[in-house]
This record gives structure tokens, C-alpha cells and sequence, in this order.
């Protein structure tokens, strides 16, 4: 047994240990509060709402004057009204704007493949916080049981953006894995893959290219990255070197950490390719923050209430969001002890990087309020509710799991055009398989499901969503519609809804050509 590995392993049980200690949330959430607020209250933001006021209410008041006034002072935020209102200073190179100090780097995101990209600042601090729980996710695979002490000396596969940042009047633009990934630790450069040198490559095919190549120089025990991607480089690596699985290159893979989407639509082509079980861990690492992490198994993810991130929580519905899903001037919000399990909720961030009161634009479900346990369900903007059928993106990923399942079949992308047709409403799905299935059979399956799962669904079907429709296409089909938008690799995602009118016209008339084409 490794000496190094079962010394990492002795030490990390140990600090999983100590952490078990029970917490109060409420109090946890105060106290990163006050950090925030103690380091942005002489900022223009800072000085413009208040700070000090509202600091000196949580220093000294052991109620919850400090989020009253907080509530009352600060307005809630979108990105386009945050970057309109102060990121844009930030982006033009002033100081100290919505947080002490310069801001060097940037992350350009866009979520998914139907927005024009965002300029997310990134500072030291939001870095050094997103690495601290990143060690702390290791640290908790402590309560993994079966795991062998070598795999603490193993290689730590990311893939993500390039670390190849574009220079820009006197700051760094780039994806948030790319900025990450070029300031590790010097400590854990000699775990980390594909390493310095292939991480720098900006294009996407001939990163995957150079990995492959590598990969039988690699004894890999982690894989991170979305799960479409790493599915993709695995299907590569196996064709390169004709295994019939990955772990004849890399035997020692026992972790596979994701984010981004859900996974389960693709867990059973993503088995396929293993050549035994391997353990799970879902992230939740946004281009603002890594806001939670799966900290044990058979658990939900938990959020970091207590590393640079303040979180609110809007219940998502018509009161605080009208249809599109764009949230109103003034929503509820709530803090962390006084939301409650099984209802959605939309997430407000205020964090280390001068996000304040942001709307990140996700939503979540909490499955254990005392542990701070959630759920992702979907985006404030991808969900379908054109008459009614309040059909989110977790009742979507359910479907398709479950018809996965029912037909075996490995479906890789999906997603769902909502429009009106002449006087009744239309769902079109799109499903990205290379498998065989009759689209009939499909259709009325997981029309089926959404009647079980979602109360609101089967109501409409009798009445205003009147016409249902699925295309089964090549999975090829989706990446090389995301290639056209520029959107391949790193966190880029496809979207599960199109709202879009021009997207979706973009979509359809890409379809169309396809076909003519064939």
C-alpha cells in the first residue's frame, strides 16, 4: 500500500470526522454575511447602499435586523442589470466597484447555447474559495467506504476551457475551468491531467486529439467534467486503443465528480463504457461560485454556506415570476431557515467575486433542510408552461431517464420546443440517441410519465396542449449544432428548453438541412 496514499487517507477520515459536528445554518449564513460586507462597505457598491449600516446591525443584533435592512437597501439583480449598473466599471479596469480591490480575471459564460456570452468577474478571493471546496470535496470522499488508499496518488483528470486566457485591455477573459485549472496549487500539479501543456489548447477537438494520445501514459482515479464531454472522450480513447472499456487504460477509476446538468439521461451510456461500478459526486460549480457538492454517498448535494457565499431563495412561482420567467422588481426572499423542503426555489448569491442579491438562475428543491441538501430542477427561463403544464426541466430529465430505462436505449441530448399552433398549444421533443427506437413508442411514453409525475400536465393535455410531437436525431446532430453557435466543450451546455423565437427558428431550419442534405 502507498505510503503518501495511506497517509492522505488516515488524514482525510480524520478531518470527515471532525466536520460531522451538527451547525447552525442560519448562524453559519450570518457569519459569511459579515465577511462579504466587511470587505465590500467601502466600495462604490458598498458606500452607495449602505454597507455599514447594515455590518453594524449584524455585528451587533442577534435577530435578523441585518437581513431587513439588507432587503430593503439592496435590490435584487439579474446579470444584465448588474453588469449595466456596476460589473461594466469592473470590466473597464476600476477599482473597487462591487468588491475591494482590482478584478484580473473573467469568466465568459453564457449557460447554455441560446445567450450571448457574460462577463463574470472572477477575483483572488472567489478563486482561492472555489479551490478551498475543491479540497474539501476530496476531503469528504472520507465517507466513501471501499475507496483503496492509492487512489490518493492517482491522476486527477479536468476537463474543462482552455488556461489559455485572452488578454484584454489589462485583464484575462476565459472559462471559469480554464482560470481555475491555471491557478492550482503548486502541490497538486503532480496529480493534475492533462497538465499545463495540453491545457492551454483553445480548440476543443484537438485538445481531445492530444488526450487521447496521452491517455495510455495516464493511471487516472478521477474524472471531472460535464458529462456529455467526458462520455464523448471516453467513447475516443476506447475506439483509439480497441478496449472494450476504459478501465483496461485506466484501472484504478474509481471517482467520476459532474455538474452542469443532470446526469442520470446519461448514466446508462456513461456505464457502458466502465468496466465496473465506479462512485459518483455531483457539483455545483456555476461561473459565479462553487456553490454545493455531494458530501457523502446516497446524499443530495449540500450547499458551502460558509466559503464566500451569501444565498437567498425566491419561491419560484407567478408571484415573484411571471411566465418567461423573468423575475420581478421585488420577490419574496428568503434565507436559509426559513425555506422549507420539497418547494422550488430560484437562488439570489451575494459572494467574494461582487455579485450582490444576483439572480444565478437556477432553481432548487432542498431534500434535507437540517443538512442544507438540494437538488438542482432546472433554469428560471427552461421550463414550460404555456398553458399551465408547469413542466420543469426535473420533470424532463425523469421522462427521459425512465424511458431510457423501459426501451434501453442511451440518450444523449434532449430538448423541448414549446409554441402556439393555431388555437391550441405544441410541445416538440427533440432526442439525441444513436440507438433504435421507434418514435411513436417513445413519444407516447414519456408523454405518459409527465401525466404520472407532474399533476399539472395531464390537466392541460385534455384541453389547451394540444399537440405533442418527437424527432429522434443522430446525438451528432446537437454538438454540431452547438459547434455552428460556438459552443463546444468546457461547461457549454445544451439547452433542455428553446424560448427563443430566433433560436428556434436557427434549430428547426438546421434540422430542415440536415434533411435535404441526406
Amino acid at each position: 500500500m502507498a505510503i503518501v496514499g495511506s497517509l492522505l487517507k488516515r488524514g482525510i477520515g480524520l478531518r470527515s470526522a471532525i466536520n460531522r459536528k451538527k451547525t447552525n445554518l442560519a448562524k453559519v449564513q450570518k457569519k459569511t454575511f459579515i465577511k462579504l460586507l466587511n470587505k465590500a462597505q467601502f466600495t462604490a457598491f458598498g458606500e452607495t447602499f449602505n454597507f455599514p449600516e447594515i455590518l453594524n446591525a449584524a455585528i451587533y443584533s442577534n435577530d435578523k435586523e441585518f437581513y431587513t435592512k439588507f432587503k430593503k437597501n439592496v435590490p435584487v439583480y439579474d446579470y444584465n442589470k448588474m453588469y449595466e449598473d456596476w460589473w461594466h466599471r469592473t470590466h473597464e479596469g476600476e477599482k473597487n466597484v462591487s468588491w475591494a480591490g482590482s478584478t484580473k480575471f473573467f469568466a465568459l459564460s453564457s449557460g447554455t447555447s441560446d445567450a450571448a456570452s457574460k462577463y463574470i468577474p472572477v477575483t483572488k478571493d472567489m478563486i482561492k474559495a472555489i479551490h478551498r471546496t475543491s479540497i474539501r470535496q476530496i476531503i469528504a470522499l472520507g465517507k466513501y467506504k471501499g475507496l483503496p488508499a492509492e487512489l490518493y496518488e492517482k491522476g486527477y483528470l479536468m476537463l474543462g476551457g482552455s488556461t489559455q486566457l485572452m488578454k484584454k485591455d489589462g485583464h484575462f477573459e476565459g472559462d471559469l475551468s480554464g482560470i481555475t485549472a491555471g491557478k492550482i496549487p503548486f502541490w497538486f500539479e503532480r496529480f493534475y491531467k492533462p497538465g499545463k501543456k495540453i491545457a492551454e489548447t483553445r480548440d476543443w477537438a484537438e485538445k481531445l486529439e492530444k488526450i487521447t494520445k496521452k491517455a495510455k501514459d495516464w493511471d487516472i482515479g478521477f474524472v471531472v467534467g460535464v458529462p456529455a464531454w467526458i462520455q464523448l472522450l471516453m467513447e475516443k480513447i476506447i475506439k483509439e486503443y480497441n478496449l472494450k472499456n476504459i478501465h483496461e487504460i485506466w484501472p484504478n477509476l474509481e471517482i467520476f465528480a459532474h455538474g452542469g446538468v443532470s446526469f442520470e439521461p446519461y448514466k446508462k451510456g456513461f456505464e457502458k463504457l466502465l468496466g465496473r461500478p465506479i462512485q459518483y459526486i455531483e457539483t455545483y460549480l456555476a461561473s459565479e461560485g462553487f456553490l454545493a457538492f455531494q458530501t457523502q454517498p446516497e446524499h443530495d448535494m449540500q450547499l458551502v454556506l460558509d466559503n464566500g457565499i451569501f444565498f437567498e431563495f425566491i419561491p419560484f412561482n407567478e408571484q415573484n415570476f411571471d411566465s418567461d420567467g423573468v423575475m420581478v422588481a421585488k420577490p419574496e426572499t428568503l434565507m436559509i431557515d426559513e425555506v422549507e423542503e420539497g418547494k422550488e426555489y430560484a437562488l439570489l448569491i451575494s459572494t467574494v467575486s461582487g455579485a450582490w442579491r444576483y439572480l444565478i438562475g437556477d432553481t432548487i428543491k432542498f431534500t434535507n433542510k437540517k443538512n442544507a441538501e438540494i437538488i438542482i430542477t432546472g433554469r428560471t427561463k427552461h421550463f414550460l408552461s404555456l398553458c399551465g403544464e408547469h413542466l420543469s426541466v426535473d420533470n424532463m430529465n425523469k421522462a427521459i431517464e425512465l424511458a431510457s430505462t423501459e426501451f434501453n436505449i442511451d440518450v444523449r441530448e434532449f430538448t423541448i420546443v414549446g409554441k402556439k399552433v393555431e388555437h391550441t398549444f405544441a410541445h416538440h421533443w427533440y432526442v439525441g440517441t444513436d440507438s433504435q427506437i421507434d418514435e411513436t413508442q417513445l413519444l407516447a411514453f414519456i408523454d405518459k410519465t409527465l401525466c404520472e409525475i407532474n399533476d399539472d400536465y395531464p390537466v392541460e393535455r385534455k384541453h389547451a396542449l394540444g399537440e405533442i410531437k418527437l424527432k429522434v436525431l443522430p446525438v451528432k446532430t446537437f454538438y454540431d449544432f452547438m459547434e455552428k453557435k460556438g459552443k463546444v466543450g468546457g461547461q457549454n451546455k445544451f439547452p433542455r428548453v428553446l424560448k427563443k423565437a430566433e433560436l428556434i427558428a436557427e434549430w428547426e431550419e438546421f434540422n430542415e438541412n440536415l434533411v435535404m442534405n441526406d
